[in-house]
């Protein structure tokens, strides 16, 4: 009796432990570069982790972000320069807007 009464706490200890987990959620980031014909890839940076991201008329999003500071590199199509914007923190639950993005030629 004694080992079925652990073996259903143990059960319900596990079903609560995953579910707490199942419900945090990754961040994002999103942002825009003008001119929008100026950008030809966005890359966000943290640590070994490398996220890429499609551009679409100068607006990106990086979606599913795990928490951390990320540096968002854009590369340039000629005669703009390439771009970053440093120390991005990003946050469970929270999509961080770094605005426009203006690039240089």
């Amino acid at each position: 009796m004694k080992t079925a009464g652990l073996k259903m706490l143990a059960v319900a200890g596990l079903s609560i432990g995953l579910f707490a987990f199942g419900s945090i959620k990754e961040g994002g980031i999103q942002g825009k570069v003008s001119p929008a014909e100026g950008a030809k890839e966005v890359v966000a940076v943290a640590g070994t982790d490398t996220l890429r991201s499609q551009i679409s008329n100068g607006a990106f999003v990086f979606s599913n972000v795990k928490k951390g500071t990320y540096t968002v590199w854009i590369k340039a199509n000629a005669p703009y320069k390439d771009a970053s914007v440093e120390n991005v923190a990003v946050t469970d639950s929270a999509t961080t807007d770094i605005g426009e993005i203006k690039l240089l030629q």
